[in-house]
């Protein structure tokens, strides 16, 4: 037996924080600054060595500017702005100043090109729209695309249409809405087997929701620094990068630069007072290729990962070098953290933990009944009586895929998994086609359409295939036109041309030409096929 009485003890005593109205500016951030001035909130640098320590008073203050920053630029209660911005410091004062004054924030990856912009712009009806100079150029395009004529914020330098938020000189807002928790906060754009990206929606109340990652998951508590290498266009940047470090009071560490270098991340971790780190699977995959042998860390104390299933060699490496167990936990863009590795309980290796405190989480059949132990099923969350706490509103706009979530009084994560004699759960696989490549979540459709769009392509089928250090990758099965021929500079242009269309993470880094693809009687592609084709490879 594992024993991880102390874990479920501590579970069995939590209540989590609920209140029908909630300001997480108001509630949480204000009070912070009352109390706590000059704690360190947000401890941000750059891959250049800069350093910039801001108190939770000063984050108050930021959020105050950038509040009047978007209400002079014409946005109000219940607005959409788009937030793409990456580790830059105003990502943080316009998710705080837009939930301040009761606008909805919609984040967003850097890596957004021109159609994905225009995408979001026409599915939104943004107000809004907050970016760098680079992003700037994409969405000048995109907007003259649909001739849309919201209010443009540039976070630094001038650039003809827009406001430089950097020289905005209008005196800062400190007045918060009155917002109830089921008031649209944020939304967020996921990917699915078919169709364009959904609108995850979340209320003003979700960051309560967080208690349970911030308090169990991260351990985090005043006089911490959580750093969190996953990108900000993302639900994990809210995760460990904003409401669950400062929830409990800890602060949130930052490293802005192009991409994941792990010598710099193993340098930063020996450099700054970082306690805990934070990191999706593909990042600790590349951590353990560097030396770490005699390493030392500053002030670590605590290893997360999340996103994906990580290798329990992996982790095996990392603790027999560096010391520390990599807790992982399990969650959605629709949820908060439902299941991981805990404070007060041992980890099985390869085992997605144990239930998260607060929510009563399952494998259950296809008629909603919970199974015995070791029985493969789907990986559902109870969300009657009461719904758990940092649970989505639904799926904007779109009734019908929000409906097809739940099956009776479960909502269904649409992962398959068994659950031990003891209680962990051990994951089977997703139910769909979904493809979780680096963290990132994308779905076939869109690279699909993307490729469909050069005329060598006739036809084509997307899947998963495996890869050592992304854990999955894209890789697309193309049936040529007429008077192409495969050649690896075509299959090198196809690659290319996905990148300009889409964002560059989605672009297949496999591709194989094929006469044909395997289908149903109706003509559909069973992709399931090629799928299981892939992995079968490399057993």
């Amino acid at each position: 037996m594992t024993d991880a009485s102390a874990y479920r003890a501590a579970a069995a005593a939590f209540r989590p924080q609920r209140a029908a109205r909630f300001n997480f500016v108001r509630d949480v951030i204000h009070p912070a600054a009352d109390k706590r001035p000059r704690a360190p909130a947000l401890y941000w640098t750059s891959a250049q060595g800069e350093t910039d320590v801001a108190g939770f008073a000063d984050l108050k203050a930021r959020a105050g500017r950038a509040a009047a920053c978007l209400a002079s630029a014409g946005v109000g209660r219940g607005d959409i702005i788009l937030l793409i911005l990456s580790r830059e410091k105003p990502w943080w004062d316009f998710i705080l100043g837009a939930l301040q004054i009761g606008a909805i924030v919609s984040p967003g990856t850097t890596q957004l090109m021109r159609k994905d912009l225009a995408y979001r712009l026409e599915a939104t009806n943004a107000r809004a729209i907050v970016t760098n100079a680079v992003i700037a150029g994409r969405f000048d395009e995109a907007a003259a695309d649909l001739g849309w004529r919201g209010a443009r914020i540039i976070a630094e330098g001038a650039r003809e249409g827009w406001t430089a938020y950097d020289r905005f000189e209008g005196e800062p807002r400190f007045d918060c809405a009155d917002t109830a928790s089921t008031d649209e906060a944020l939304l967020y754009f996921t990917s699915g087997t078919t169709g364009s990206p959904k609108m995850t929606a979340h209320g003003a109340g979700y960051p309560l929701g967080h208690e349970t990652t911030g308090r169990f998951w991260l351990r985090a508590e005043e006089g911490d620094l959580v750093w969190n290498i996953s990108d900000t266009g993302w639900a994990k940047g809210a995760w460990s990068s904003l409401f669950a470090p400062w929830l409990c009071g800890a602060g949130v560490f930052a490293l802005h630069a192009d991409a994941i270098d792990p010598a710099r991340v193993l340098d930063w971790l020996r450099r700054y007072p970082v306690t805990t780190l934070c990191a999706p699977p593909t990042a600790y995959r590349m951590l353990v290729k560097q030396p770490l042998d005699n390493l030392r860390f500053n002030a670590l104390k605590h290893c997360v990962s999340a996103g994906e299933p990580l290798n329990p060699e992996v982790i095996d490496i990392w603790k027999s070098k560096t010391g520390f167990q990599i807790c992982e936990g399990y969650g959605q863009t629709e949820t908060t953290i439902l299941c991981g590795v805990f404070d007060g309980m041992p980890a099985k290796a390869g085992s997605m933990g144990l239930p998260a405190p607060g929510v009563d989480l399952d494998v259950i059949d296809e008629a909603g009944v919970r199974l015995p132990p070791d029985i493969e099923g789907d990986v559902a969350l109870k969300v009657e009586p009461e719904r758990p706490a940092g649970l989505f509103l639904g799926y904007r706009d779109d009734k019908e895929r929000t409906a097809a979530t739940r099956r009776g009084s479960w909502y269904l994560t649409g992962d398959r998994a068994t659950r031990d004699a003891d209680g962990y759960f051990w994951f089977v696989g997703r139910g769909d086609d979904v493809i979780i490549s680096a963290g990132y979540r994308i779905g076939p459709f869109e690279v699909e359409s993307a490729l469909i769009e050069h005329p060598a392509v006739a036809e084509s089928a997307v899947v998963a295939s495996p890869d050592e250090t992304r854990g999955e990758v894209v890789k697309a099965f193309i049936v040529l036109s007429k008077g192409y021929e495969a050649s690896e500079a075509l299959a090198a242009e196809l690659q290319s041309h996905v990148k300009r269309v889409t964002a560059p993470y989605k672009y297949p880094r496999k591709i194989e030409f094929v006469a044909g693809l395997p289908k149903t009687i109706s003509g559909k592609i069973i992709r399931k096929d090629l799928r299981a084709r892939e992995w079968t490879r490399e057993s």
